[in-house]
């Protein structure tokens, strides 16, 4: 077996059980990385420099195929309702498959840093079958020092094998995919899909299994800094405008997507982006489209033009999850450490389709602790079949499937930070105003910014407010430079009686979701549940 690269000679692919093996490629850099997915057959050089791939049948995460090892470990410290189980006898028998089907092939690995804090960060190897997927894990993680490899020992190895094809009724698993996570032995095995996006969210899953155990809370967010130091957190489901909003010019990018946060602030859990396509456009995303014509940004199921070389991110045929991963430093504002201090502010962001939520509102801890364990988004009519309107979305802490612990873990967490470091939080609404999806308009994207600015500048904090009479948080009665209509909801409908109507209904379903929570939670949360009427403000 040849090895290349730079490796730790302590420590090699043994110790894991990946024996007789063509080779190993230890570390590599970018140009090299691009070399071998060339010559492997992997990918393509777009105009501009970035490397094309496709992930073949898998362009998004196979969520339903994702187990956990159920041990002693994690017998009573795994929120079962919400993870598969895998017993230890599965996973051992999936694993010597693994070892056996790696012999002869030829492997990339990289030793890297899950986590901007060096107290907290956990040292991941990550073993992959692919080049372009070594790549992809080396923008999205952080890259060590050289010098630092030598000493490096992984607290968590990946094992990445797509054209692995696991055998459901042998492996105890639902289909030839598999995603299993071993919390006892810190190995998380992966085989047949070629979505990088698995790697990425695997490191996450550790890192929410490990680092509350030490008072960290770990969050689902973007995250951007002031020159004060004035830290915001901004948790959102996927379309809320999570990334949009927290790419602020005049702000330092702490990172777009995984954040831990502690004794000493804020931190990124990656050093890269993973950012959607899907219409992007130089006009609209500047920085991001910038990234998408780099040396060592891979572009991912993305249509591109033969003869020109050029994508065409409007073109959508192939999937509406395209993407692109760059490391974070291609971006202009983006922290140089990954690191900042307390939060000052927390923005929840939700597109509520049903027109009933105001563009913001002001949240108590126990509100905030409400919405946080609710996680409300609404799916769209039109955007899968059979949905012929607005559908609710709760996925709870912003991030169930990433989440191992129960929900009220995080919750609780949260909670005692947030008064802690004495944080304001913010419930924002990127969806629909003066009528639901299809009636109304989406809330205007100027109005949503100038009252983040408020936020952030602080002055929100003084303008007069009244009680949702729904949801009892506190809405602005008017803010400058704003439609002063926006803050009431019920006075942009035509019909106010179904604005009750349809009020009523959206706050039956969020007390129907929370069920659920009811005997985690103390009784300033319950009673920060809506209150099932709609009333004229």
């Amino acid at each position: 077996m040849s090895q290349t690269g730079l490796w730790n000679r302590g420590h090699d692919l043994g110790t894991v059980g990946l024996t007789d093996l063509a080779s190993v490629k230890w570390n590599l850099i970018e140009p090299a990385l691009y070399e071998d997915a060339i010559r492997n057959g992997e990918g393509f050089i777009a105009e501009g420099g970035a490397l094309v791939v496709e992930t073949g049948a898998h362009t998004g995460r196979s969520a339903q195929d994702k187990f956990v090892v159920r041990d002693a470990t994690t017998e009573s410290t795994v929120w079962w309702d919400n993870n598969k189980p895998m017993s230890p006898e599965h996973f051992d028998v999936l694993y010597a498959d693994f070892q056996a089907h790696a012999k002869g092939r030829n492997l990339y690995v990289q030793d890297l840093y899950g986590g901007a804090d060096p107290a907290l960060r956990l040292n991941s190897r990550v073993v992959t079958e692919y080049a372009w997927h070594s790549l992809f894990i080396r923008n999205l993680l952080i890259r060590p020092e050289r010098s630092e490899l030598e000493s490096f020992v992984p607290g968590l190895t990946i094992i990445d094998l797509p054209s692995f094809k696991a055998d459901p009724k042998r492996h105890g698993c639902r289909t030839e995919t598999v995603i299993a996570c071993d919390f006892t032995r810190n190995i998380i095995l992966i085989g047949g899909t070629s979505y990088a996006g698995e790697m990425k969210k695997s490191v996450f899953t550790v890192l929410n299994f490990l680092l509350p155990k030490s008072h960290v809370m770990p969050m689902h967010c973007s995250a951007n800094v002031g020159s004060d130091g004035d830290v915001a957190v901004f948790f959102g489901l996927s379309g809320t405008g999570k990334t949009t909003l927290s790419a602020d010019a005049s702000r330092t990018l702490i990172g777009d997507d995984e954040h831990g946060w502690g004794k000493d602030g804020v931190f990124n859990f990656e050093g890269g982006c993973y950012a959607k396509t899907i219409k992007l456009s130089r006009e609209a995303e500047p920085e991001i489209f910038a990234t998408t014509e780099r040396f060592g940004t891979i572009i991912e199921n993305v249509v591109v033009d033969p003869a020109t070389r050029r994508p065409d991110f409007d073109d959508g045929s192939k999937t509406e999850n395209t993407r692109c991963a760059y490391p974070l430093h291609f971006i202009p504002n983006a922290s140089a450490t990954g690191r900042a201090g307390q939060p000052k502010n927390i923005i929840m962001l939700t597109a509520d389709a049903f027109g009933v939520l105001p563009p913001i509102a002001k949240l108590t801890p126990a509100q905030a602790m409400y919405h946080f364990l609710s996680g409300f988004t609404a799916k769209l009519a039109g955007t899968e079949k059979g949905v012929t309107e607005p559908q609710p979305t709760f996925s709870t802490c912003f991030g169930a499937p990433f989440m191992p612990s129960h929900p009220s873990v995080y919750g609780n967490l949260l909670r005692e930070l947030i008064a802690e470091h004495n944080v304001d939080c913010w419930l924002v609404s990127t969806g629909w105003t003066g009528g639901a999806y299809g009636e109304g308009k989406r809330m205007p994207i100027k109005a949503t910014r100038r009252l983040l600015a408020a936020v952030l500048d602080g002055s929100l904090k003084n303008a007069k407010f009244y009680t949702d009479p729904n949801f009892g948080f506190a809405v602005p009665t008017d803010v400058a430079g704003v439609e002063p209509a926006i803050l009431h909801p019920r006075t942009t409908w035509k019909d106010p009686v179904a604005y009750d109507a349809q009020a009523a209904r959206l706050a039956g379903m969020f007390t129907k979701n929370f069920e659920k929570f009811e005997a985690h939670v103390d009784a300033t949360v319950l009673d920060a549940a809506p209150t099932l009427r709609a009333a004229a403000e």
